[in-house]
């Protein structure tokens, strides 16, 4: 059966579209390589819309598997009739297929399951009529040893009706409808509690509709019920509910209604409700779930893709107070040179401190100072600045630092040295390149999610893995730097296979060419097609292997220079005669219009790193939560988005809130629309609770709002000076294209020493 025509339906897609990414997956292919390199076959769906094909097909294999299952059930049971089977072929959803399988299940011993096996479904139907007989006469003919009084037959009845009435699929499709309209999440605190519970007392007494309630919320509500804080339930106005179950069920009155509506509201107390409130609260939760983990995956995002400062001689401090600050030196390839261990918060030993710092920067050329931003951060680079070494230095988040510090690819790579080491080299390793250093590490532990430790931890898991995969194929991968974990990202390579690639590696000393790939262990042709276009080796004899361009389109870049008169490597960068190409003379049966544009604006740029170059930035002269008052306009960066707020680092070990409704002059539903991970923003003190650890702030409420971007320091590049000895400097864009010592050298000239 295929499932494309259903699938492109939902998804708004061409049935032709959704065939093609089905069958590119089932050949094997990874969703980065469909979305870059299959293009034309696809009809351009990006990676989003390849997922989301996918995630489809999974939903209607299961739901087919359940529709099997659910038919050979009934069909053994001897109960399955054309019309029963009409309305299994109708159904459209997991729920519609549940409820008319429901009747059918088989069951513990109900109340219904008794009163039937004492013979009383008889008198269950003659109430149902509700005929102008009475049931006491009628509830007389049913006594046995089991049934011995007249209140006993019609409770029995009236046990069966119910069980019916909740079994009956059309009614459970309007009072799921009724719920989704009308139903309201409560809770309450429960008695003697309050004092535990004080962190949910905004929930002591609340209920707000559930087609309205945010995610974060219900989060909050679910994990204060789950603690046993908090009681919890979901229902609409009882009366509303009976008065809609009873217009399907009472046809008038007569001596059998009464027995009808204690049967109806039986089964919606005990039944029908409890049911549905399970139904609502999985579901709230499946939905808070998946856009906690969409905020989540996004801030992820963000984060992996953060500027990176590129190849330079690191000078990385993990501060501390007590037990010192740990002093690694880098070279430009992130490679340990040296470690030490300073003291910059004793008196008797800062001379000393200063001594090895002057002495490490002299010896290995150091560029750049990075430094923890955890405890101590601040006062250690307030130390640094003190020594005017004319460096750059750069705070960076160490959020999840120690966690790899202490895993096993820590201890593979540094099997010599301890945690404190390992933490300094991944705080330096960071800023040269987020990307590589933090897929060393569990999503989970990085600190950009929303609740992240209540969602479903598989579903966190595989939309994270997700997301990081996207992330390393959209940068792509140094083949000859690269680690066994960031390699394990890439497009078609496996856990195994990055481990093969790297100790092959080892042997070579280095990739000279792609193709090289299909010499390692395990790496087969279909594993070489989906991740050769995403490994890039700098440096190497064919031009193209430091390219996005893959092996497959070499002949058509060859042939494209060919008739230009052109080496490939001589093409490479003409804007042009890049630009003098007909793309549509190379059309071939495997590589399009669309592929082809994309090659050849990657020839402009070849290997162009998509993300964005890194600004300095300083905070303000700040260093502790007693530093920050009511009215204060500081500098600060978002360090973490929800769908509440956003939080920013002002510089004083506690982030602050900026409630969604304090971001922008506008309305908002998301911080999202925006604001970035990472940005520089300046914000307003609204509220400071020192006991708390509590700071609210405004953005919108800052006079600086269209400034923002005199927050930062002048670009630093890791790309060659572009300065000449009379170039004019007149604005901080102008220095934006310089390194930092010819920099220096502008500003002198310019201002004198």
């Amino acid at each position: 059966m295929s499932f494309a025509p259903i699938i492109a339906t939902k998804l708004s897609l061409r049935a032709s579209q959704v065939e093609t990414v089905l069958g590119l997956l089932q050949e094997g292919s990874t969703i980065p390589f469909i979305a870059r390199y299959r293009k034309d076959s696809t009809g351009n769906l990006d990676e989003v819309q390849v997922q989301q094909i996918q995630d489809e097909q999974k939903i209607m294999v299961a739901f087919t598997e359940r529709k099997t299952f659910i038919e050979k059930t009934i069909t053994e049971q001897g109960k399955m009739t054309e019309a029963l089977q009409g309305k299994i072929d109708a159904a459209n959803t997991l729920l519609e297929l549940e409820d008319i399988y429901l009747p059918y299940k088989v069951k513990r011993k109900t109340k219904a399951v008794v009163a039937r096996e004492n013979g009383l479904e008889p008198l269950s139907d003659f109430l149902l009529a509700q005929s102008n007989g009475l049931p006491e006469e009628e509830a007389a003919k049913y006594f046995n040893e089991k049934v011995t009084t007249i209140e006993e037959a019609l409770q029995g009845a009236r046990d069966i009706i119910a069980e019916n009435v909740n079994e009956n699929a059309d009614l459970r499709a309007k009072m799921r409808k009724f719920f989704e309209d009308n139903a309201d999440m409560q809770c309450k605190v429960l008695a003697d509690k309050e004092t535990e519970a004080i962190k949910y007392k905004d929930y002591f007494d609340f209920s707000e509709p559930i087609y309205k309630i945010p995610s974060h919320r219900i989060l909050a509500i679910l994990r204060g019920f789950l603690e046993g804080y908090l009681r919890m339930n979901i229902a609409p106005i009882e009366e509303d509910a009976l008065y809609l179950i009873e217009n399907q069920y009472i046809k008038g009155m007569n001596p059998s209604s009464d027995h009808i509506r204690k049967a109806i509201k039986d089964a919606y107390r005990r039944l029908l409700q409890p049911s549905l409130e399970t139904e609502y609260r999985t579901a709230l939760k499946q939905k808070a779930d998946e856009e906690a983990i969409n905020v989540f995956a996004e801030n992820l995002r963000q984060l992996l893709l953060g500027a990176p400062l590129g190849s330079k001689r690191i000078l990385a401090i993990d501060p501390g107070y007590r037990t010192g600050c740990k002093v690694v030196c880098l070279d430009e390839k992130g490679e340990l040179l040296t470690t030490d261990l300073i003291y910059v918060h004793e008196n008797n030993r800062m001379l000393d401190s200063e001594y090895k710092i002057k002495d490490l920067v002299k010896k290995f050329d150091i560029q750049v100072f990075a430094i923890g931003d955890g405890t101590a951060g601040r006062e250690t680079e307030q130390f640094i600045k003190k020594m005017n070494l004319g460096l750059p230095i750069f705070l960076v988040n160490e959020d999840g630092a120690s966690v790899y510090s202490a895993s096993e690819i820590a201890r593979e790579e540094f099997p010599d040295y301890d945690i404190t080491v390992r933490g300094s080299v991944s705080i330096g390793r960071r800023l040269m390149d987020p990307l590589a250093e933090l897929v060393k590490i569990d999503p989970k532990s990085i600190g950009v999610g929303q609740y992240q430790h209540d969602v479903n931890q598989f579903r966190l898991k595989e939309k994270l893995d997700q997301t990081v995969i996207s992330c390393v194929n959209t940068v792509g991968v140094n083949l000859n730097t690269a680690s066994k974990k960031l390699l394990s990202y890439v497009s078609g390579i496996t856990d195994a296979v990055a481990e093969n690639i790297v100790q092959h590696r080892k042997t070579l000393s280095r990739f000279s060419n792609r193709e090289e790939l299909l010499k390692v262990p395990r790496l087969g042709a279909k594993a070489y097609e989906q991740c050769a276009g995403f490994l890039r080796i700098p440096d190497a004899v064919h031009p193209l292997d430091a390219s996005a361009v893959h092996p497959e389109a070499y002949p058509i870049v060859e042939k494209m220079a060919s008739d230009l008169n052109k080496t490939v490597r001589e093409l490479i960068g003409n804007d042009a005669l890049l630009k003098s190409i007909d793309t549509k003379k190379y059309v071939t049966d495997q590589i399009g219009v669309l592929a082809l544009n994309d090659i050849v604006k990657e020839l402009q740029k070849p290997g162009l790193d998509p993300r964005s170059e890194l600004e300095q930035f300083e905070y303000a002269n700040i260093y502790s939560i007693e530093d920050v008052k009511v009215g204060d306009i500081l500098p600060g960066q978002v360090t973490n988005l929800t769908r509440f707020g956003a939080f920013v680092d002002i510089g004083v070990k506690q982030d602050g809130l900026v409630h969604v409704s304090e971001i922008a002059n506008r309305f908002i539903s998301d911080p999202g629309e925006a604001l970035k991970l990472g940005q520089k923003v300046q914000v307003k003190v609204l509220e400071v609770d020192a006991v708390r650890k509590r700071i609210a702030l405004s953005i919108k409420q800052t006079e600086m709002e269209g400034k923002r971007s005199e927050i930062s320091r002048p670009i630093i590049k890791s790309n060659p000076s572009k300065y000449q000895p009379n170039q004019s400097i007149n604005s901080p864009e102008d220095l934006s294209s310089l390194n930092v010592n010819d920099a220096l050298q502008a500003l002198k000239k310019k201002f004198g020493k």
